[in-house]
């Protein structure tokens, strides 16, 4: 148990029924998700703390290998002692849009099909849709799928408790 009489810490949760922590006064449930929040917090900071001490130690290293192996990005391995260091650098690529679609464009006009060369996907910002008059958005209905995401929760006490 926590320091506070009668409130359960994140320790004793970790055993507890899902029904019973459910089953807790909302303001036991604010702090402990206070106290879920901060322990995140700390443990997240650690994670950063012990990636740049990673990086300081073997970035260097990585990158002579993807160098040696003629890559920029990517997954390299290489041992350290008893350790096997695996070493990944994502490659994140973003395509300009307007560029792209004038470029489908000169392929279909030169009577190629696009798909042949590229994927493309339309989106339609919420914002966008909500704001479209009805006759307009009765058309897209059809091609619209709403689901939902995990639901949050944030509980906050009161000042006046």
């Amino acid at each position: 148990m926590s320091n506070r009489p009668n409130h359960p810490s994140l320790d004793d949760i970790r055993t507890m029924p899902i029904g019973d922590i459910a089953a807790l006064p909302a303001d036991q449930l604010a702090l402990l998700q206070d106290e879920a929040e901060v322990a995140l917090q700390a443990a997240k900071a650690a994670v950063d703390w012990l990636t740049g001490a990673f990086t300081l130690r073997f970035a260097e290293r990585a990158q002579s290998l993807r160098l040696e192996a003629g890559k920029d990005a990517g997954t390299v391995r290489f041992e350290d002692g008893p350790v096997t260091v695996t070493a990944d650098l994502p490659k994140k690529v973003d395509w300009d849009q307007a560029i792209l679609a004038g470029l489908i464009e000169r392929i279909r006009a030169a009577g190629d099909d696009p798909a042949d060369y590229v994927d493309v996907s339309y989106k339609v910002p919420e914002r966008k849709f909500a704001a479209w008059p009805v006759p307009i958005r009765k058309r897209f209905v059809a091609a619209r799928t709403v689901r939902t995401g995990k639901p949050t929760f944030t509980l906050t006490l009161n000042q006046n408790r």
